[in-house]
C-alpha cells in the first residue's frame, strides 16, 4: 500500500525533520504513529499524502514511486487516500451534508447517485439527524466525526489521520477509535498519528514511534 525506504525530509535552511525512515504499510494493516509534538508525525503524513516530497530516500504508493507521479496524475492517487485533519478543515458556510459530499461532488460532478452514499456515511458516524446543520453549530466531537465521514465517503484504500482524537474527551476518543477499527475490519489500511500512547495501546494496532526524526 505504501513503502518508505531511507526517507529523509528537511525544510529549506533547517535541520532534518525525518532521518532515514523506512516503513512498509501492507494492505489492510492498522498502525498508530506516536511521538512528542514536533517529532515529525505530521510531516510523515504529508509525505504519504503527496503534500510534500522527500529530500532523501524513496516513497512508493500503491506500487508506484512517487517521484514518477506527475502533477496531472497526482489527483488519481489522492482519491485513494482519505485524510483526517486535527483541525477538521471543514467549510463553515456549508452544511454537514455538503461538507461530507464535497469529495464525491468534485470527483463525479455529473453523477448525483452519490447522495445515498453520503447519507449512509453520515448515519454511520451518528450524524443523520444533523444533515442540514451549519458546521458552526457542531460540537468538537461532531466535527471530528464529520471529518472522518468526509475522508471515507469516497471509499479510499488508505486513511491517514492526524491527531483525530486530540480535541475530544476520552469517551469520544474511544468512539472515534471504534470507527477506525470498523473501517479497518472492512479492509481499509489505516495510519493514525497521535500523542495518545494509551489509546494506541488499547487499539490493538501496530505501534510506530518517532523520536528525533527516527522511526522505531
Amino acid at each position: 500500500m505504501a513503502r518508505l525506504d531511507g526517507v529523509g525530509f528537511a525544510y529549506e535552511g533547517s535541520r532534518n525533520v525525518l532521518n532515514d525512515v523506512s516503513l512498509n504499510l501492507t494492505a489492510g494493516s492498522f498502525h498508530f504513529l506516536t511521538g512528542a509534538s514536533g517529532a515529525g508525525k505530521s510531516t510523515l503524513l504529508d509525505l504519504l499524502s503527496l503534500n510534500a516530497r522527500p529530500t532523501a530516500g524513496r516513497i512508493s504508493l500503491f506500487g508506484q514511486d512517487v517521484a514518477t507521479i506527475s502533477r496531472q496524475t497526482a489527483p488519481q492517487f489522492r482519491r485513494r487516500i482519505g485524510l483526517v485533519f486535527q483541525d477538521y478543515r471543514l467549510i463553515d458556510h456549508l452544511s454537514v451534508f455538503d461538507n461530507a459530499a464535497l469529495p464525491l461532488r468534485l470527483a463525479r460532478p455529473r453523477d448525483a447517485s452519490w447522495t445515498a452514499d453520503v447519507r449512509e456515511m453520515l448515519a454511520w458516524v451518528g450524524l443523520s439527524d444533523r444533515l442540514d446543520a451549519p458546521v458552526a453549530t457542531l460540537s468538537g466531537g461532531e466535527k471530528q466525526r464529520l471529518a472522518i465521514a468526509r475522508a471515507v465517503v469516497g471509499r479510499p484504500d488508505l486513511i491517514l489521520a492526524d491527531e483525530p482524537t486530540g480535541n475530544v474527551d476520552a469517551a469520544m476518543a474511544e468512539r472515534l477509535l471504534g470507527l477506525f477499527q470498523a473501517l479497518n475490519r472492512l479492509g481499509v489500511t489505516i495510519l493514525i498519528a497521535s500523542h495518545d500512547e494509551a489509546l494506541a495501546d488499547r487499539s490493538g494496532a501496530h505501534r510506530l514511534h518517532l523520536a528525533e526524526g527516527r522511526l522505531t
